[in-house]
């Protein structure tokens, strides 16, 4: 992409220009809190004290080195300025995943008052034109399910979906009645890893491991195991679920940065009772805590999640854009 197509609105008051990391941060927080106040969940809440807490260099210096973790945090972007204020807003986050160069797109925002004027179409455009200018193997955004317009825009931007994906909570709350005994439940057994590994591949697809690192070397058996579960005090826990001798899923358990995060792998002709009886189990097993995650695949055995107590946080399509 050589051009922008750049609303026929704009005035010598106007400008899309980069971010200034040092300034604007905290009212690019601003504008993502207005824009996203209605559907944000604890996450995002998270992400927009981040960027508020930003007004200090050396809180940018320190994002700066988390660059090669994958950070989401926004460095590099472009906003709309109408006579000094940010309007719109749109984050340009890199990542380096086996040897490809991978730019996510973020934070698409613009101020309910100047919707309508191709403000979102302009900064994503620039955001791509970037993107391609840094020689990016790929470049992703992701939107919720419900932002129909926003889908629309990224497809006519040339975006293809990919995959769609519910984040799902379970506070500290009472679980639900365990349900009818129709499974044996107990402790993953060795022989269990090479299934347990192909439908964990299937339900966290490699095509997105760029973005989610999804990193299952603790689950494996052996003695990298133990040794992560001995560094982390409380390693990681597992179970299985089987009936008629026959494996059906298993549910992992790993404590991880802010959150307590739970992954599925369930086989193809699982029922969807054995993920509630799974759930179930590490809810009534674990120790109590603000929040346990779970992130699946969505439309996939909702209800058999809803069962055992967790609720939809949000649903994402992930996109592409086309090569």
């Amino acid at each position: 992409m050589t051009s922008i197509s750049l609303p026929a609105s704009l005035t010598p008051q106007t400008s899309l220009r980069a971010l200034n990391v040092l300034k604007d941060l905290p009212r690019v927080a601003d504008l993502i809190e207005v824009c996203f106040s209605g559907t944000m969940d604890r996450e995002g809440r998270r992400y927009i004290r981040e960027m508020r807490q930003a007004g200090q260099q050396t809180v940018v210096q320190r994002w700066a080195t988390r660059l090669g973790e994958g950070t989401a945090l926004p460095l590099t972007g472009y906003v709309w300025d109408e006579g000094g204020r940010i309007v719109g807003n749109t984050s340009l986050i890199p990542f380096r995943h086996s040897e490809q160069r991978i730019y996510l797109i973020a934070n698409v925002a613009v101020h309910p008052d100047f919707r309508g004027r191709g403000i979102a179409r302009a900064l994503t455009e620039r955001a791509m034109q970037h993107a391609r200018q840094k020689m990016a193997d790929a470049v992703w955004l992701s939107v919720r399910a419900d932002n129909e317009s926003a889908l629309g825009l990224y497809a006519s931007l040339g975006f293809i979906e990919q995959a769609r994906r519910t984040s799902w909570d379970a506070g500290s709350d009472q679980p639900p009645s365990s349900p009818a005994k129709d499974f044996e439940i107990g402790p993953r057994r060795r022989g269990d890893w090479p299934l347990q590994r192909q439908w964990l591949d299937a339900a966290y697809p490699a095509q997105l491991s760029w973005h989610r690192r999804w990193d299952f070397s603790a689950l494996r058996p052996g003695v990298a195991a133990w040794l992560y579960g001995w560094l982390m005090d409380l390693g990681p826990r597992q179970w299985t679920a089987r009936r008629g001798g026959n494996l059906e899923g298993v549910l992992s358990y790993l404590p991880t940065g802010h959150d307590a995060v739970l992954f599925a792998g369930l086989a193809p002709h699982a029922s969807s009772a054995a993920l509630t009886a799974l759930l179930l189990t590490a809810r009534e097993s674990l120790p109590p805590r603000p929040t346990l995650s779970l992130e699946f695949p969505a439309g996939t055995h909702d209800a058999a999640i809803a069962a055992a107590g967790f609720r939809p946080q949000r649903t994402l399509v992930w996109m592409r854009a086309a090569t």
